[in-house]
């Protein structure tokens, strides 16, 4: 049975429920539609637990009921009975380690936009082609998810790869998803232009950050330097024969960013923009949270190929995630955007620690 902690807890949680309900009723705050929206998705946020809560008791009700039956002269009804007493106290059982994972703190970042960036690193031409692969892969998961991709900034390799890559990435619970994401990404095959069928492994670098909005980052225009620049690389249609490109850089931090593949100034501008506004939110919470900071040091690295958080292994056709030991096979699945039982995984892994760590007191 469940601890009498988990319980208080769960029945103060359950009165908020029952209390928000009434405010959503009240006519001052029907009529105000900013307060009205606040409440609502607080109230919605707890639905799950709530009806967890009353299944809850219906259970331990009807426990009790069972008990009681099993102690019935008659031996047919009894064995009924504690057939359905065993039976209840392992779905009990069940709606108690739910509602302790319901419980758990939520990431107030996780219903943010994301913004993906991934690099070639060790491995030459190979690094940049698996850059790109990885980049498609992150796409058709989002297809899959019904998320919306919008490239911000990418820069390519003449052997169809990928220098940088960066995006957005817009949807339902994105972050919540791919934040287990960052990391270097190791490839094991053979490369196309290996003529000895030698298998090489490269590796690639992730980040997902939650994208910044303008109540996140406030930025002064004192701050910026920016200068515009004829746009490099393949280009046609004006991309690279007019002054489109756009480096802004911020004074205090003397962080730079550049964008260029748009054939507007305007739209390269605003692009740079959010990129900006998204690496310094993130600066300042790494900034605020030492332990965070030193944790996704050590997840993104340096691009090395010893750093790595996740394998994929073409010739053995598996994928293994390091931190979890979790492998699968099917690594075609996976890099057609098959992933959801690896970001499954790592998210129960994670409330598995939460939990474990004493979270929820």
């Amino acid at each position: 049975m469940a601890n009498e902690k988990l319980i208080q807890k769960v029945k103060g949680v359950y009165e908020k429920y029952l209390e928000l309900g009434k405010l959503l009723e009240d006519p001052d705050i029907v009529n105000d539609l900013q307060r009205l929206t606040k409440l609502s998705k607080e109230r919605s946020d707890l639905e799950k637990l709530a009806a967890a809560w009353n299944l809850y008791l219906k259970s331990t009700t009807g426990l009790a009921d069972a008990v009681e039956m099993s102690k019935d002269p008659d031996p047919e009804m009894s064995s009924l009975a504690k057939t359905e007493v065993e039976e209840l106290k392992e779905k009990i059982e069940e709606l108690e380690e739910k509602m302790q994972f319901l419980l758990l703190p939520k990431d107030p970042l996780d219903e943010k936009n994301i913004m993906l960036e991934i690099r070639a690193g060790t491995g030459g031409d190979e690094a940049a082609i698996f850059a790109g692969d990885l980049f498609r892969m992150y796409s058709r998961y989002a297809e899959r998810q019904g998320w919306k991709v919008e490239i911000l900034s990418a820069s390519y390799t003449g052997a169809n790869g990928v220098k940088e890559v960066i995006a957005l990435i817009k949807g339902n619970d994105v972050y919540s998803k791919l934040k287990f994401e960052s990391g270097v990404h190791r490839v094991q095959r053979v490369p196309a232009t290996e003529s000895q069928g030698r298998i090489h492994t490269s590796a690639a670098t992730v980040a997902i950050l939650p994208e910044a909005e303008d109540v996140d980052v406030k930025i002064e225009d004192k701050d910026l330097r920016i200068d515009v620049m004829r746009a490099g690389g393949p280009g046609g249609q004006s991309v690279n024969t007019t002054d489109s490109a756009v480096r802004i850089t911020h004074l205090p931090t003397s962080m730079i960013v550049i964008c260029q593949d748009e054939k507007s100034q305007l739209k390269n501008k605003a692009k740079a923009m959010r990129i900006l506004k998204t690496r310094l939110l993130e600066a300042e919470r790494e900034k605020q949270d030492a332990a965070r900071r030193d944790e996704r040091r050590s997840m993104v690295g340096s691009g090395d190929r010893s750093e790595k958080i996740r394998t994929y292994n073409f010739p053995q056709d598996r994928v293994t995630d390091h931190r979890i030991n979790y492998t699968r096979h099917n690594l075609t699945g996976a890099m057609d955007g098959d992933m959801d039982d690896i970001i499954s995984s790592l998210r129960a892994f994670r409330q598995a620690e939460l939990l474990q760590s004493g979270e929820l007191e």
